[in-house]
């Protein structure tokens, strides 16, 4: 075949070598993925179905929990009757449980069908998955709360985690309905985001996925919600009109989950195509990341950050925007500095050397990858060495720079003369650069 524009090709090539750091640490780990029946009532499933069988394929441990609301509506409405609910909470009689059972037993057939599928020239050629699923959720009712009987609803008393590790080991994928069963034979209808999160905690599970029907954002500023920590995320819950009525149980189930050791949760539109696979294997995703602590952090560099750290400045060195560094004088530095990083990638960095004589100290080598300005990083990185400045007792701030001058200016940095510098940086100053001076004067207020 002749190829006469390899753009796409390129474009594909270094997608996959830079999805490939996220490939080999996914390998061997348990990811819980929780969907809505509603995700079976498009055409859009069947690709997400093409993408579990991909991350089963690459070797990660899956465990899908499905809901079936819609699903359960219909019956009931067939019959001439609808859910009810009260604080909240779903009220199941008999009639409503039998259309669980129903519906939930349509749904797990269904979602089977779609994983044993593998036809020839299409994703599932040769994927040959095996689906568990049964009996590994313990249920307890709810019982009468504030006079009201639940009847058939209940909750998640226990989870067969040992079952389902089994299960995994072998390489299935296991399969969850949002029902339980109890040790006198009894049948309960649950809640399907609790079901995810009590299975997600009792197999200590690296991600728990919740794939949503849109965008997550605040409806404050209408900013999409990219990544936020269990206290942020428990704040917003709080603010009135802040969260769309339907993202509230995914951000129950986050920040649960989280707190009670899943290491990440995110909230993925799962009617993007693709959309699971660029959260978990590009660096930025496009979902909505709950973590116990920041994704991106801004901290003390160290001796491991040094090749990161070149990697970013090398490019500017070479446009004359910094001045060049080498390796050796980086390392013997390297305490001065501080970083951004974002899942193992130092996205920017600054030094502060102390002149103590002279109370005072050179903001140097602020640094952003192209790609990450525009988000007030800079901004942070000053104001983090600032503080840093102020709590060694320095009181004015300076900083040499040829390219920025105008951002400085705007972040309360005067010009200055060479002759207001600490005489030993004096004497390192370069006339054929010809780099500004602009001063600072700090105050703890």
């Amino acid at each position: 075949m002749l190829v006469n524009d390899t753009s796409d090709y390129s474009c594909f090539v270094r997608w996959f070598r830079d999805s490939s750091p996220y490939i080999h640490a996914h390998r061997g780990r348990t990811f819980v993925v929780s969907f809505g029946g509603e995700a079976l009532a498009d055409g859009l499933f069947a690709n997400l179905v093409h993408d579990f069988a991909l991350l089963n394929s690459l070797g990660i441990r899956l465990v899908l929990v499905h809901g079936a609301r819609p699903q359960v509506e219909r019956r009931l409405q067939a019959k001439g009757c609808q859910m009810r609910y009260v604080n909240g909470l779903r009220v199941t009689d008999a009639v409503a449980l039998q259309c669980v059972k129903e519906a939930v037993g349509t749904v797990r057939v269904e979602i089977e069908a779609l994983l044993s599928m593998g036809l020839a020239n299409s994703p599932m050629a040769g994927a040959r998955i095996r689906v568990a699923s049964g009996n590994f959720v313990v249920a307890k009712p709810l019982g009468v709360r504030d006079g009201v009987d639940f009847g058939h609803t209940g909750e998640v008393r226990r989870v067969d985690a040992e079952g389902m590790r089994a299960q995994l080991a072998q390489g299935d994928v296991v399969l969850v309905s949002p029902i339980g069963y109890s040790p006198t034979g009894e049948v309960f209808n649950l809640v399907a985001e609790e079901v995810a999160t009590s299975v997600a905690v009792a197999l200590r599970a690296d991600k728990l996925l919740l794939l949503t029907e849109q965008d997550c954002v605040n409806l404050a500023d209408g900013r999409p919600i990219r990544q936020i920590t269990t206290d942020e995320a428990e704040t917003l819950l709080k603010g009135k009109q802040s969260l769309a009525e339907e993202y509230i149980p995914h951000f129950k189930a986050a920040i649960n989950a989280c707190r009670r050791g899943v290491q990440r949760a995110h909230l993925i539109n799962r009617r993007i195509d693709g959309a699971t696979l660029l959260e978990l294997f590009t660096r930025d995703g496009l979902g909505t990341l709950v973590s116990l602590s920041p994704f991106e952090t801004l901290r003390q560099a160290g001796i491991k950050d040094v090749g990161g750290i070149l990697e970013l400045i090398i490019p500017l060195e070479n446009k004359g925007i910094l001045v060049k560094r080498s390796r050796e004088h980086l390392e013997m530095e390297i305490s001065d500095y501080s970083v951004i990083e974002r899942d193992g990638m130092i996205l920017g960095c600054a030094a502060l050397h102390p002149y103590p004589e002279a109370s005072s100290g050179e903001l140097a080598c602020l640094a952003l990858r192209e790609e990450y300005r525009g988000e007030n990083r800079g901004q942070r990185l000053l104001q983090h060495l600032e503080r840093k400045a102020l709590g060694m007792g320095i009181e004015t701030l300076f900083v040499l720079t040829t390219q920025a001058t105008h951002w400085f200016r705007e972040h309360g940095f005067e010009f200055a003369e060479v002759a207001s510098l600490p005489p030993a940086r004096q004497a390192l100053y370069n006339p054929q650069r010809n780099a500004k001076i602009l001063v600072k004067e700090l105050s703890a207020a």
